[in-house]
C-alpha cells in the first residue's frame, strides 16, 4: 500500500450518532405517504443509501408513484424534520474529535449520502469543519452507496489515487462502495456487528484511542 495521504469519512454513523434519527424520520415521512418502514428493513436495505434512493425504492416497492417531484417533496419534508430535531439533540460519537486532531496532517474529506446542509450542521457541531477540505454529499452524485460514484468523485477532487486514501465506514453498503473504488476501508461497529462488516480491511469497535499507525495503515 502506498503512503496514505487522505482519510475519507462517512458522516452518519461515523461522526454523528444520528442513524436512529434518520430511521425515525424515514418512518415518519413514509407513514405520511401510507407506507410502513420497519427497523429491520431499514438496517437490512436502506442504511447508507441516500434519501433519494431510499424514498424512491420504498415508493416503488409499495406500488406508489415515484416520479422525481414526489421523491423531492419527501426529501424536503424529511430535511425540515431533521433540522428541527438536531437543534434539540445531536450526538457526536466518542473519539471523533480526538481522532481528527491526532491525524491533522492528513487531508480529510466527507464522502456521504447525507444532504450537504446536514453534513455542515454535524461538522460545525463537532467543531471539526475546518479540518475537511472536501465534502461529497447526496447532491453531488446520481448513484448512492453501494455505488462507488461518491468515492470516485472524492478521489478526483483530492487529485489522489485510491491507494493513497483510507475510508472509514459504518455500513455494509459503505464498505462495498469504498472497495469498488479501490479504496481500503476501516469499518466501525457503530451500526452493524463485526461479523456483518467482516469484508472491510479492518474492523474496530470505536474511534476512541485509534491511530492509523497502530492499525498498520
Amino acid at each position: 500500500m502506498e503512503k496514505i495521504k487522505a482519510i475519507l469519512f462517512d458522516c452518519n454513523g461515523i461522526i454523528a450518532d444520528d442513524e436512529p434519527i434518520h430511521l425515525e424520520l424515514f418512518q415518519k415521512v413514509l407513514k405520511e405517504a401510507g407506507i410502513t418502514l420497519t427497523r429491520e428493513i431499514y438496517f437490512k436495505k436502506y442504511l447508507a443509501m441516500d434519501d433519494r434512493s431510499c424514498f424512491k425504492d420504498a415508493l416503488k416497492s409499495h406500488g406508489h408513484p415515484y416520479e422525481p417531484e414526489i421523491v423531492k417533496s419527501l426529501i424536503s419534508r424529511k430535511a425540515k424534520y431533521y433540522k428541527k430535531r438536531v437543534q434539540k439533540s445531536l450526538k457526536i460519537f466518542p473519539g471523533v474529535r480526538s481522532f481528527v486532531k491526532a491525524h491533522k496532517n492528513y487531508e480529510m474529506a466527507i464522502v456521504s449520502g447525507a444532504l450537504r446542509h446536514e453534513i455542515e450542521i454535524i461538522l460545525k457541531r463537532a467543531g471539526i469543519r475546518r479540518n475537511f477540505s472536501a465534502i461529497i454529499s447526496a447532491e453531488d452524485v446520481e448513484n448512492g452507496k453501494p455505488d462507488p460514484e461518491c468515492y470516485l468523485l472524492a478521489l478526483k477532487k483530492l487529485n489522489l489515487n485510491p491507494q493513497e486514501c483510507i475510508a472509514i465506514e459504518d455500513s455494509i453498503h459503505g464498505v462495498h462502495a469504498a472497495h469498488k473504488a479501490g479504496v481500503a476501508c476501516i469499518a466501525v461497529t457503530n451500526s452493524y456487528s463485526k461479523e456483518k462488516l467482516s469484508h472491510a480491511d479492518w474492523v474496530i469497535p470505536s474511534l476512541v484511542g485509534i491511530k492509523l499507525s497502530e492499525l498498520n495503515v
